[in-house]
């Protein structure tokens, strides 16, 4: 029994029998929201007699899953902050590396500031020097690839 639930979305078409759950379960329950689909199935009947118990049904959209982040993401970015790399953060909050760079992305973080294998403001000057990428990679001992991202980064 839940009293401080006063709305609730269902996805089922009300029965006579899930009415009576809702408010056994729902004691204060005023208000109860359903798809347009859902409602048009609903007998005239079943909703007039919630009405008279003070209980309003009304079509409403709730489309998409609801975010189970549970404040991880300023967690992870805290984290990232500090300095940490996603597979630490990962490792650390025992949670997969995809949702880390989900969070991290969700958040709208400056991936600039965060911590680098290679310093790209040194292959850039380097760069602007004159050297070449070629160059760049034996002079600094990274990989040919990785000069060619870090000068082709947008």
């Amino acid at each position: 029994m839940d009293e401080e639930v006063t709305t609730i979305h269902i996805t089922k078409t009300l029965s006579s029998a899930l009415i009576v759950e809702l408010i056994e379960k729902y004691p204060n329950l005023a208000e109860i929201t359903c798809p347009p689909s859902i409602y048009e199935r609903t007998s005239k009947t079943y909703i007039d007699a919630l009405l008279q118990l003070d209980i309003e049904v009304v079509k409403k959209y709730n489309w998409g899953a609801k975010s189970k982040t549970n404040g991880a993401e300023f967690e992870v970015l805290k984290l990232s902050d500090e300095g940490l790399s996603a597979k630490e953060i990962s490792q650390k909050l025992d949670i997969s590396l995809n949702r880390v760079y989900y969070l991290l992305k969700k958040s709208k973080a400056d991936f600039d500031n965060r911590k680098r294998k290679y310093s790209h403001d040194e292959v850039m000057g380097l760069k602007n020097d004159g050297l070449s990428a070629k160059e760049i990679s034996q002079k600094l001992d990274i990989p040919l690839r990785t000069v060619y991202y870090i000068l082709n980064k947008k």
